[in-house]
């Protein structure tokens, strides 16, 4: 049952405070707070400005070899990104999606000083059944590949973004 002057959220605790018992009240709101699942050791939460799309994936492939499952989530604009990871996840053949979430979530708007809602998603991505197979042939290529087998690869490289989306360039190797 939750205290009816306290209630956990996500930036830390709201609390009704009365003229009698001010510190009493939020002492006792503080004490009730659990942690909830903000802090999970598997969730990754992606900005479409922090960091490059394949640091991303890379983290999330690291995620899912150590927790077998990995939760990415996005707000607003990043949700493109979410999407993008995913996409590259699956059709590589290394993650099944296991749950899609959606919802809207109230943030604090600094140039108007009033909270306005944006878009959440929250994607929990599982490991395929030859997920450790791929990243051990994957690796296993990087320690052996050099000489002919290296230049024969191709190369990608995010050209820019349309409407939120990456646009990609493929320069194939040389054969």
């Amino acid at each position: 049952v939750a205290h009816p002057f306290a209630s956990p959220c996500r930036a830390g605790v709201r609390a009704r405070v009365s003229a009698n018992h001010p510190m009493e009240e939020i002492t006792e709101g503080v004490n009730n707070l659990s942690v909830t699942d903000s802090n999970k050791k598997n969730r990754i939460q992606v900005s479409n400005t922090k960091k490059p799309l394949f640091f991303y994936v890379n983290l999330a492939k690291r995620y899912m070899q150590q927790h077998n499952e990995v939760e990415l989530s996005a707000l607003g604009m990043a949700i493109a990104t979410v999407v993008t990871i995913t996409e590259i996840l699956k059709n590589n053949g290394l993650a099944v999606e296991k749950k899609i979430m959606t919802s809207t979530v109230d943030v604090k708007d600094e140039s108007r000083g009033r909270p306005i809602q944006k878009a959440k998603i929250e994607i929990l991505l599982g490991k395929t059944e030859n997920f450790d197979e791929l990243m051990a042939a994957a690796a296993e290529e990087r320690d052996v590949g050099g000489g002919e087998e290296q230049s024969s690869r191709n190369t990608f490289f995010v050209l820019g973004f349309l409407f939120g989306m990456p646009v990609f360039v493929c320069l194939p190797g040389q054969v």
